[in-house]
């Protein structure tokens, strides 16, 4: 087989591959996290053990879909962070682009970070811990790194930096999901409670030199 026939079946496989993540897009934003693999490879018109072969399992499919939408999500948070404003204004941004996203897919959300929910008619044997601390660690890190690059936190500001972007990751998925249960206020209430409460040492420290401002 030669690099071009190769890089086709690629090509196929990837779009395949895509068509089947969205056919299980459709059927999490009905069902979540009661969505099966038994619905999913009907929505796809293919048959489970199909479905298998490309991604191995419940959790395979959870994995490929976590990493389809923490991405779009960290590109989101990104610009929020990029966005020619006040630093204040940049933090309640951010925080704000995290509720707005779980609060306009909340089965989408529900399936990522609850999928016990689902009740009987769920796959068996799926460990939510297993799959859903890792997407808050990505998200963690990432933040961390972003930290890094645009805030000046002194000695050790490496390892400072991690410690920051995971606790506002922790922060911000614990107020989150305490808010889409209950509504307790609104989310630009719940936005400026939670800026508030980071606001003192992010206003105190300075720009990392030669990094882009925050």
């Amino acid at each position: 087989m030669d690099t071009t026939q190769r890089t086709e079946q690629q090509r196929s496989a990837d779009r395949r591959r895509r068509e089947l993540l969205e056919a299980a897009d459709r059927v999490v934003l009905r069902d979540g996290p009661g969505a099966s693999m038994n619905a999913i490879a009907a929505e796809a018109g293919i048959t489970k053990p199909i479905l298998y072969r490309h991604f191995g399992d419940k959790g395979g499919l959870y994995a490929a879909l976590a990493k389809r939408h923490t991405d779009a999500l960290l590109e989101a948070l990104r610009a929020a962070l990029d966005a020619p404003a006040e630093r204040r204004e940049r933090v309640e941004a951010t925080l704000d682009t995290y509720l707005a996203a779980i609060e306009a897919r909340p089965q989408v959300y529900r399936f990522l970070m609850h999928p016990s929910e689902g009740g009987p008619q769920s796959d068996q044997g799926f460990d939510v811990g297993l799959h859903s601390a890792p997407l808050l660690r990505r998200m963690g890190e990432e933040l961390g790194k972003v930290i890094e690059e645009r805030v000046d936190l002194g000695p050790d500001s490496a390892q400072l930096a991690r410690v920051w972007g995971h606790g506002i990751v922790g922060m911000m998925h614990a107020a989150g999901d305490w808010w889409l249960g209950e509504r307790p206020c609104t989310r630009a209430e719940l936005v400026r409670s939670l800026a508030d409460l980071l606001w003192g040492r992010l206003a105190a420290a300075g720009d990392k030199v030669g990094g882009p401002s925050f």
